[in-house]
């Protein structure tokens, strides 16, 4: 009965398996690229840059680089979220993702994720192995609930 399913869908299998395979490679070759190329003071700044597409003459030539950039955001982060259950680089290919994605809040949960010291550490010793500074980030700060009124 199993094997009369699995002969069946035969080609679904191949085709999740080589999906697999080329999302686990490409992450492996994609992701540190990514971490190099993050300034080391990117969590430190007070106000972000913003986005450099303020012309009204390129106005769709933006408008269709931000669908794409958001499109391989999308794809990175469920791409991450799957490599939390199979081999990967999962949070580190969510925070990828998210930080190619554009959306209310975003800084704050960019920071939250890093802020984690296994995360920060996998990034750091990336960026030591490609002899870029550690990236700097603020500290962890939680805010308890009996606290607030103190």
């Amino acid at each position: 009965m199993i094997l009369e399913w699995v002969h069946i869908h035969e080609i679904a299998f191949w085709w999740i398996g080589t999906l697999s395979v080329a999302t686990f490679v490409g992450t492996l070759i994609i992701i540190p690229i990514l971490i190099v190329c993050i300034p080391a003071d990117y969590f430190m700044r007070e106000k972000q840059i913003a986005d450099p597409c303020y012309k009204k003459q390129y106005a769709a030539i933006c408008f269709i680089g931000l669908v794409f950039k958001n499109l391989f955001g999308i794809i990175f982060v469920l791409a991450g979220v799957v490599m939390l259950f199979l081999p990967g680089q999962g949070f580190i290919t969510i925070l990828i993702g998210i930080m190619m994605l554009n959306f209310p809040g975003k800084f704050a949960l960019q920071l939250r994720i890093v802020q984690q010291p296994t995360v920060l550490r996998a990034i750091n010793w990336t960026r030591a192995k490609a002899d870029r500074p550690a990236l700097e980030v603020t500290k962890l700060s939680l805010i308890e609930g009996g606290d607030k009124g103190k």
